[in-house]
């Protein structure tokens, strides 16, 4: 877990990698270097990064402004920033909605 989340001067960045179209909105576990999230939002126009970011902010507890798509806007793969948590909260907070 401590691999994809990286200490930078924006704060803490996480990478993503994202399944749209899925049943629902879920962590499913590491992806190679990133945290897998499926989504039940269809990637066009702007949804599913939307869902993206109003479920990671449910998830680790914080208001949505707080986490930010720095890179990957049209990519599975994500870069996101994330400011106002300590990176051993942020594993804490994912570590409760991986599957055991």
């Amino acid at each position: 877990m401590e691999q994809i989340i990286k200490e930078s001067k924006r704060g803490l960045t996480l990478a993503i990698h994202v399944v749209p179209r899925a049943a629902k909105n879920e962590i499913v576990g590491i992806h190679g270097d990133a945290l897998r999230v499926r989504l039940a939002a269809p990637p066009v126009e702007g949804a599913a990064n939307a869902a993206l970011l109003a479920f990671l902010a449910q998830v680790l507890e914080i208001p949505q402004r707080h986490i930010e798509i720095i890179s990957g806007h049209a990519s599975r793969h994500k870069i996101l920033a994330i400011s106002g948590l300590t990176k051993e909260t942020v594993i804490e907070r994912l570590q409760k909605h991986l599957p055991h």
